[in-house]
């Protein structure tokens, strides 16, 4: 479903849709209030959602759009304009799947496509591809976690990350004695936007890591849209800031592997890994050296998942401690939590 009060927009897309071969469109719509309408009567997987909109709005409309939409995924194709950043993250926080920058309809083409494209099926594959009736596959092992007391969180995501960052950091208690590394896949200009709301949502100080920087506890670090957020140890122990700009085995940038065997080669007893929901397969490199270096792995499960491309591949892996919903993770990290914090 294609849903903008642009006619130009709508043309553009379908037309770009219809060329790339493979999906349906199963309906447009001009307004939110049009769209939770016609999902009454048409069943759909991917949702594109323009949030500048005449009436309600994408934005407010969005719960009613998830609700209606038995599961489809929502893709917000949003403008570059800081309200549009802040209404664009906000969208994602709320449970949009994932977001697309909207240049103008003179411009939607090339790239722009290929890239809709990806995100279209990448969100649709599970409803458009049904697994054919197999016997059950057994459930992935999981690896027993640390005892030790949590030194360290670092936490990646992407697609879906942003919603399921937010509950979460719900269930985090406010004060868990370690230092706090976020790799969240976002384009450059939602960054800003992305920090204020995750520090507001989170209930603790949250800023775009700069190179140098001191890693303290109870603190939110998250990694710059241009750069790989990595840490090292300095002079007497103390951890700091070293961002890194080379391609990631991934090619996502930023990539949650350069987190994670930074955080590795620290060898810090107690460093904890929390992977939730996002395509591909970045993070399981940088899993398998934690791992090997004492850490453990948490990935948000299947059910919860926007899309499971990343908690899955670690956990096909064999390195996951625990497969779980992102507020269940929390309650896990939260039982590592040393006894002078506990008791805070």
């Amino acid at each position: 479903m294609i849903v903008d009060d642009s006619v130009v927009a709508r043309a553009v897309l379908t037309r770009m849709v219809e060329l790339g071969g493979g999906i349906e469109i199963a309906a447009v719509a001009g307004t939110a209030e049009d769209a939770v309408e016609a999902l009454a009567h048409v069943s759909v997987d991917v949702i594109l959602l323009d949030l500048e909109m005449p009436g309600a709005g994408g934005l407010d409309k969005l719960p009613e759009i998830i609700a209606t939409a038995r599961g489809a995924r929502v893709l917000v194709v949003s403008s570059l304009a800081e309200d549009g950043a802040a209404a664009t993250v906000a969208a994602l926080a709320a449970g949009a799947a994932d977001t697309l920058l909207k240049p103008g309809t003179g411009r939607i083409q090339g790239r722009f496509a290929d890239i809709l494209m990806a995100k279209i099926r990448a969100l649709g594959e599970a409803e458009a591809n049904p697994p054919a009736p197999a016997r059950p596959v057994p459930m992935a092992s999981l690896r027993a976690m640390s005892v030790e007391p949590l030194s360290l969180l670092a936490i990646g995501a992407s697609t879906g990350g942003i919603h399921a960052l937010g509950r979460f950091f719900s269930q985090l208690p406010p004060r868990i004695g370690a230092p706090i590394l976020v790799t969240q896949h976002l384009p450059v200009p939602f960054m800003d936007v992305f920090t204020r709301q995750l520090a507001t949502a989170a209930g603790r100080p949250a800023s775009i890591a700069v190179e140098g920087a001191a890693l303290v506890a109870d603190e939110i670090l998250i990694a710059p849209g241009d750069a790989h957020l990595s840490v090292e140890a300095g002079r007497g122990g103390a951890l700091h800031v070293h961002l890194q700009r080379g391609r990631a085995a991934s090619g996502c940038l930023p990539s949650v592997d350069p987190m994670l065997a930074s955080v590795a080669r620290l060898r810090l007893p107690g460093a904890v890994a929390v992977i939730l929901s996002g395509m591909g397969r970045d993070g399981v490199e940088g899993a398998a050296e934690l791992v090997a270096a004492g850490g453990s792995i948490l990935v948000q499960d299947e059910a919860t998942c926007a899309v499971w491309g990343m908690p899955k591949a670690i956990a096909d892996a064999g390195l996951a401690a625990a497969i779980l919903p992102p507020d269940k993770l929390a309650r896990r990290v939260a039982s590592r939590i040393g006894q002078c914090h506990a008791d805070k």
